[in-house]
C-alpha cells in the first residue's frame, strides 16, 4: 500500500519534502481511540520521514474539552507547533489576535484552491482573504451504525433508515439489546445534528441554522426534528451519560447495542475491530432518509512563532498534510473522505464509497453547524438537546426555547 500511495503521488507531480535539518514540532490533538491513533501514526510517520519530528501531545476527550486547553496555551504564551481542531470558526478569535500562522503563500504556490473540495473547506480557513489552516478531511456527522448480525440473529428486519430502527426498538429491548447507544453531552447534541438534516431536511436545516429564520424554528420540519430526538431518548439506556464514544461504538461492534448515530470517525472503529461493511455492519447516510453530508472535519493550525526552525517545519507540515500520499493513507485509515479530488480511493471500503458518491454532488453537501453559528449560539443550543434528553421537556418547549436562541443569533 505504501508504495502504492508514493507512486500515486509522484504521478500528480508532488514531491514530498525533505527538511534540511530535524525539527522538533509538538503537535496537539484530541485522536485518542484505537482508529484514531492508527491514523495519527500515518501522520507522524509520513512528518517524520521529512526529516523532521513529530512530537505527540494528544489530550483526551473530545473537542469541546481539548479546544480550551489549545486556545489557553496558545494566549498564554506557550503555543504548540502545530493543532488539530474543528473545520469552522473555533480559532477565529485567535486569528484575529494575529496569533496564527498565514499559510497564504504556501497554498497559493501549491494550488489549493483548485485541489482541495468542497471550497467550503478552505473557505472555513479564511479570514479577510487570507488562509489560516489546512483542512485534511472532510468528516460528516450524518451516519447511523448498525450491527447486522443484531438483528438478523433476532430475526428482525436490519432498518433502512431511523423510523425503522424506532419501529423495531421494541423488540430489540425485549431481546436485551439497547437500540441506541450514545454517551458524553457532545454525542447526544450530534443526534440532535443529524436530524436538522435527515429528518427535517435540507431546506429547514439552511433556513434555521444559515438564515437564522425564526419562523422556520416553527414549522412541521422543525417540530419533527424534536420529535425523532424525543424517540431517541426512549431508546438508550440509563449509564449513557459520560461514556466516551469508541465505547458506545464498541456497544455496537459487539451487539450490546443495536445502532449509533455518530461521525464516519467510528468507521475506524469498525475497521480495528475487523468488521467488514456491508457483512458485518451498515451505514447509512442521512439516518438512510437525505444523504448528505455536511463539510465538518479536522484542521491543523500552526501558532505564529519567531523560530525560524519551527516555522519551516510548521510549513513542511501543512504542504505534507495535503499531499496526495498523506491523503490516501490517512483516511483510509481515519474513515474520513479526502480533501482531495485527485487521488486514488480504490481501496475504499462500502462506506467510504457511499460517502464520496455523495460528495460528487455539490447539492448534498452541506455547511456545518460550527459553520454557521456563532460559539455562542451553538452552546445554547447544545445546553437546550442537552436539558430536553435527560428530561421530560416537550417538543413545544424546545421549540419555543430554540426561537428565542435563532432570533438573538449572530
Amino acid at each position: 500500500m505504501k508504495h502504492a500511495i508514493l507512486t500515486a503521488a509522484l504521478a500528480a507531480g508532488v514531491a514530498m519534502p525533505v527538511a534540511a535539518s530535524a525539527t522538533d514540532l509538538e503537535v496537539t490533538h484530541w485522536w485518542t481511540s484505537g482508529g484514531e491513533a492508527a491514523a495519527v501514526k500515518v501522520l507522524a510517520d509520513n512528518f517524520n520521514e521529512t526529516g523532521n519530528n513529530w512530537v505527540d501531545s494528544a489530550i483526551a476527550g473530545s473537542g469541546s474539552t481539548a479546544n480550551p486547553i489549545i486556545i489557553s496555551r496558545i494566549l498564554g504564551g506557550n503555543p504548540m507547533g502545530a493543532t488539530q481542531m474543528n473545520t469552522g470558526r473555533d480559532a477565529e478569535e485567535l486569528i484575529k489576535a494575529g496569533l496564527m500562522l498565514d499559510l497564504t503563500d504556501l497554498a497559493e504556490k501549491e494550488n489549493w484552491r483548485e485541489k482541495i473540495r468542497p471550497a467550503k473547506l478552505l473557505e472555513a480557513c479564511e479570514y479577510d482573504g487570507r488562509i489560516y489552516c489546512v483542512p485534511i478531511n472532510i468528516h460528516s456527522w450524518q451516519w447511523m451504525w448498525l450491527n447486522r448480525h443484531v438483528f438478523e440473529d433476532n430475526g428482525i428486519p436490519v432498518p433502512t433508515n431511523w423510523q425503522e430502527l424506532v419501529d423495531a426498538a421494541p423488540a430489540l429491548q425485549e431481546a436485551g439489546v439497547i437500540p441506541l447507544a450514545t454517551g458524553q453531552p457532545w454525542q447526544v447534541d450530534g443526534i440532535r445534528n443529524v436530524m436538522q438534516v435527515a429528518i427535517g431536511g435540507v431546506d429547514n436545516y439552511l433556513a434555521v441554522n444559515g438564515d437564522k429564520d425564526p419562523d422556520a424554528v416553527m414549522s412541521d420540519e422543525n417540530r419533527a426534528i424534536w420529535e425523532a430526538f424525543a424517540q431517541a431518548r426512549d431508546m438508550v439506556d440509563d449509564a449513557y451519560s459520560g461514556r466516551d464514544w469508541n465505547v458506545a461504538t464498541n456497544m455496537v461492534i459487539q451487539g450490546d447495542a443495536a445502532a449509533q448515530i455518530m461521525g464516519d470517525w467510528a468507521q475506524g472503529e469498525f475497521a480495528q475491530a475487523g468488521q467488514e461493511a456491508g457483512v458485518d455492519y451498515d451505514c447509512l447516510p442521512g439516518l438512510g432518509n437525505n444523504p448528505v453530508l455536511d463539510t465538518g472535519g479536522d484542521a491543523f493550525y500552526f501558532p505564529k512563532t519567531n523560530d525560524e526552525e519551527i516555522t519551516a517545519a510548521q510549513l513542511e507540515l501543512a504542504s505534507m498534510l495535503v499531499s496526495p500520499e498523506t491523503q490516501v493513507e490517512f483516511n483510509l485509515v481515519k474513515g474520513s473522505l479526502p480533501v482531495r479530488g485527485d487521488v486514488d480511493l480504490e481501496a475504499a471500503n462500502a462506506c467510504m464509497k457511499k460517502g464520496l458518491e455523495i460528495l460528487a454532488n455539490p447539492d448534498n453537501v452541506l455547511p456545518s453547524t460550527e459553520q454557521l453559528l456563532d460559539s455562542d449560539t451553538q452552546g445554547q443550543i447544545t445546553d437546550l438537546a442537552l436539558e430536553f434528553f435527560s428530561s421530560d421537556m416537550t417538543v413545544d418547549e424546545a421549540l419555543e426555547q430554540q426561537q428565542s436562541i435563532i432570533e438573538q443569533a449572530m
